[in-house]
């Protein structure tokens, strides 16, 4: 039986498709045939430089797949062919982006190329002949699948068309299966058996007894009607395969893409997270159905990275894992540095990182990390129950900009019983932050299904609605569509507007001036020296003599209150009382070479200057 799996645009350019190499490999793994695959994101980039002579390419390209996820602009490139409708939600996202200042104009231009490349595309894949062709929807992947599915399924009723992926899991699935009849059949949550197991279904010739078999699985019946089966248990991770990319590296090889991008590899260590199935972050829902936390074994984790690496010739490695297993400081990581690769990995991790586990990370090359910081302020990273204060996520961003890992964070706003002087100590002293890598930009929290938010509007957000960007990108009654989407407004809470821009506009000059800025501190015998190079701050050298200063600056480097400050000064030798310890602080402050924050104390400046990349 021939199947073909798509991976539609906006699937990243640098790397594979983690969930068709998946399901090829566990197709196989099973006995069954590989499924081809066509890498339709691969196609819709070359088929733009081609079509606009290299004025849209993978650059734009990626801007949409990075930043368009929560205006839709992704799906409204392909909305209009989905709908038959060149004009469909044209005005509307006119009036939606000038209401926020979006500049629409190179989605505007993609997509006059759209209906033509989605007739592309059914063309392609059906010159494979396939019996079932399967899409794997996630984030904006939806809208381009179903515009794919419809014209193959007017032009060759007989194929079966197949959805599955994020996009597809709890309600969502099964409303994406009532409201668009020409997809056949949805699988929702993990494929890695469910899917061989509907592949035989399908080849033995599918009845509905055999149809109930598939954990997962909506489907209809001969009368139409429509059935679920109840989703599996979350899988060990000891039975998800070794993904399959061969197809994906044989194409980009002959790909003009290739040329503007550097292939990555991407790998999944584990799945669900450990954090959220004790405290559930309020505003998160990705992990969606799946919160239970698994890892691989070691021994199968580094199998896996020298068998891949050695295979694809390719050493940049990004994990996909919502959040690196503990586990892994102790057993994977100092195996990865025993074995001397030169490999640069990416790794999600909770925010507050040990020194030792960051040196940990440097010598198993780890680069980049992506730790959820989203704040600084502790009382609102308290009522997002990160588990963490301010100054902890500062002490992160110090100590990997000594150790010179690339830190990606953003800083998240409008949590409910959120208040503006929680937040001012914190937008006061940004400026002293200036040589810490800072976050992408700050944004105002959406409602995301799964969510503690979604799921309890006790919460905070009693009153929700699908986002306001769905309705240039679905034509559906507001019911269907409230099954079947992730993005949710809401009433808004926290800070308004206006104390929002005065937090956007300190990171905007924090993102500017920090390039260029270092604060590194070294020791003397005699002295304590702060090198201040920062952006906005006099260029001086600090040098800090007498012993009871340098004492309170090192016992405030991990981040204490004043009475532990105090307690480990005292425990130095030296009589002093708190309203000293704080004096001196203050002096510190004032010079910008601690941060303090809801009471406690951090020091701030670096243990080596790093390099940097503008």
């Amino acid at each position: 039986m021939s199947v073909c799996l798509v991976a539609m645009p906006w699937q990243s350019l640098e790397s594979p498709s983690l969930p068709l190499g998946l399901l090829r490999a566990a197709a196989t793994r099973a006995g069954l045939p590989a499924p081809e695959t066509y890498h339709a994101n691969l196609r819709w980039a070359e088929f733009l430089m081609a079509r606009t002579d290299g004025d849209l390419g993978p650059r734009e390209y990626t801007a949409v797949a990075e930043e368009g996820l929560f205006d839709g602009l992704g799906d409204w490139v392909f909305t209009g062919a989905l709908h038959d409708d060149p004009d469909f939600g044209v005005e509307t996202l006119q009036v939606y982006a000038a209401e926020r200042g979006l500049d629409i104009g190179p989605v505007s231009r993609m997509r006059a190329h759209a209906a033509e490349f989605v007739e592309m595309v059914t063309d392609e894949v059906l010159a494979r002949h396939p019996r079932v062709v399967g899409f794997s929807t996630t984030f904006m992947q939806n809208v381009p699948s179903l515009a794919v599915a419809r014209r193959i399924k007017s032009r060759r009723p007989d194929v079966t068309i197949v959805f599955g992926g994020g996009n597809c899991d709890g309600p969502m699935g099964v409303a994406l299966h009532r409201n668009y009849p020409f997809v056949d059949l949805v699988l929702r949550g993990e494929g890695e058996k469910s899917f061989p197991a509907l592949l035989r279904v399908l080849a033995d010739g599918a009845t509905p007894e055999t149809l109930r078999t598939v954990p997962g699985l909506c489907w209809r019946d001969d009368a139409g009607a429509a059935h679920q089966n109840p989703q599996a248990s979350p899988l060990p991770m000891a039975q998800v395969p070794v993904p399959d990319f061969d197809d994906w590296f044989t194409r980009m090889e002959v790909s003009t893409v290739n040329a503007h991008v550097e292939p990555k590899l991407v790998l999944e260590t584990a799945r669900g997270c450990w954090w959220g199935e004790k405290h559930h972050c309020t505003f998160c829902g990705l992990n969606g159905t799946l919160m239970t936390f698994r890892a691989k074994s070691p021994e199968a984790v580094i199998q896996e990275i020298g068998e891949l690496t050695s295979r694809h010739r390719t050493l940049d490695l990004i994990m996909v894992d919502n959040i690196i297993a503990n586990s892994f400081f102790s057993t994977v990581l100092p195996r990865l540095a025993e074995l001397d690769w030169d490999l640069r990995l990416h790794y999600e991790v909770k925010s507050n990182l040990k020194p030792a586990e960051i040196e940990t990370f440097r010598a198993a090359r780890v680069s980049h990390v992506q730790p959820g910081i989203e704040s600084l302020v502790s009382p609102v990273l308290k009522i997002m129950d990160k588990g963490v204060a301010g100054t902890r996520n500062v002490r992160t961003l110090r100590d990997c900009e000594s150790a010179g890992l690339t830190v990606t964070w953003n800083w998240l706003y409008g949590f409910p019983e959120e208040r503006a002087e929680d937040y001012e100590p914190v937008l006061r002293q940004i400026p002293a932050l200036m040589h810490l890598q800072p976050p992408a930009g700050a944004s105002r929290i959406l409602l995301e299904r799964f969510s503690p938010y979604f799921e309890n509007p006790a919460l905070g957000f009693p009153n929700r609605r699908t986002a306001q960007a769905y309705r240039h990108v679905y034509a559906l009654p507001e019911a269907d569509l409230h099954d079947m989407v992730y993005l949710f407004d809401t009433d808004p809470a926290g800070i308004s507007e206006a104390e929002a821009k005065h937090l956007r506009d300190l990171l905007d000059a924090w993102n500017t001036g920090y390039p260029d800025s270092t604060l590194v501190r070294t020791e003397e015998p005699d002295a304590t020296v702060f090198e201040d190079r920062r952006v906005g701050w006099p260029a001086t050298d600090h040098r800090v003599t007498d012993p009871l200063h340098r004492a309170v600056y090192r016992a405030a480097e991990p981040g204490r209150t004043l009475p532990a400050l105090h307690r480990e000064v005292t425990a130095a030798g030296f009589a002093v009382d708190q309203d000293e310890v704080r004096e001196i602080l203050a002096g510190f402050v004032t010079r910008g070479l601690v941060f303090v924050e809801n009471g406690q104390w951090i020091g701030l400046a670096t243990s080596a200057i790093p390099i940097k990349v503008g």
